[in-house]
C-alpha cells in the first residue's frame, strides 16, 4: 500500500495518526500541495476531487476520503479497534466523528479558506475555482466557539469521545483542535474539560505522527 500524504495538511494527519495507532507502517508519497501537485493531471486521475489522503492498495485501488481509508484498515487489521467494538459503540464513533467533521472541521475550513490569501480563488476544496466571502470567514469563527464548548460538555469526566479508549472521533477532533489554531482560535480557559483532553491526546505517540 502506498499513503499519498501532505506533512503540513490536517486532513492526510487524521490517517497518519490512525496508522499510527494501529501499529502499521505504510510506505508514503508526499504532495506537494504548496506547489500544486495535487491538481496535475496525474495525481487527478487518482483523486478526482484533487485531495490527500489517498490510499493505493497493492490491487491499484484506490481510497480518496479518511472514512473509507479507516474502514479499509480496520477491517484488514482489525487488533486494535479505532472504530468501536461494540455494535452501540461503532455506532456512537461514527456519529461523533460525523459530528466533529461538520460542527469543527467543516467550521474551521469556512474560516480559514474564506479569509486566507493562499486561498483566493480556491476557497471550496476540489478541483473547481469559487471566490471567497468573508462574511462566511466570521461565521466560521463563530462556529468554532460553539464547536469548543459542545466538545467541552461531551468530555465531561470522560478520557475519550466514546468508549474507554481512543477513536477515530479523537483523532478527528485532535485534528480539529489544532487546525482551529490556524485561524487563531483555540479553546479558552474556562473548557477545562476539553483542555485537558488535549492534554492526553499529546502524549501519545500518534500525535506526532
Amino acid at each position: 500500500m502506498i499513503l499519498y500524504d501532505c506533512r503540513t495538511a490536517p486532513s492526510p494527519r487524521r490517517a497518519r495518526m490512525f496508522i499510527a495507532e494501529k501499529g502499521i507502517a505504510i510506505e508514503t508519497v508526499q504532495v506537494d500541495l504548496a506547489k500544486g501537485e495535487h491538481m496535475t493531471p496525474e495525481f487527478r486521475a487518482m483523486s478526482p476531487q484533487c485531495t490527500v489522503p489517498v490510499l493505493k492498495l497493492d490491487d491499484g485501488d484506490v481510497i480518496t476520503e479518511n472514512a473509507g481509508i479507516a474502514r479499509y484498515l480496520e477491517e484488514m487489521f482489525p487488533a486494535v479497534p479505532l472504530l468501536g467494538r461494540t455494535p452501540a459503540e461503532k455506532a456512537h464513533v461514527a456519529e461523533w466523528n460525523a459530528r466533529i467533521e461538520f460542527e469543527g472541521l467543516a467550521a474551521i475550513a469556512e474560516a480559514l479558506r474564506n479569509a486566507a490569501r493562499g486561498f483566493q480563488g480556491r476557497a471550496v476544496v476540489g478541483p473547481r475555482p469559487y471566490d471567497q466571502i468573508p462574511a462566511l470567514a466570521e461565521r466560521g469563527r463563530q462556529r468554532i466557539g460553539d464547536f469548543f464548548a459542545a466538545m467541552n460538555d461531551r468530555l465531561a469526566n470522560r478520557d475519550f469521545v466514546v468508549g474507554d479508549a481512543v477513536t477515530m472521533a479523537d483523532i478527528t477532533l485532535t485534528v480539529a483542535v489544532d487546525f482551529a489554531a490556524w485561524v487563531k482560535q483555540v479553546p479558552g480557559d474556562d473548557l477545562t474539560q476539553l483542555r485537558r483532553w488535549h492534554e492526553g491526546m499529546k502524549t501519545r505517540a500518534s500525535y506526532n505522527a
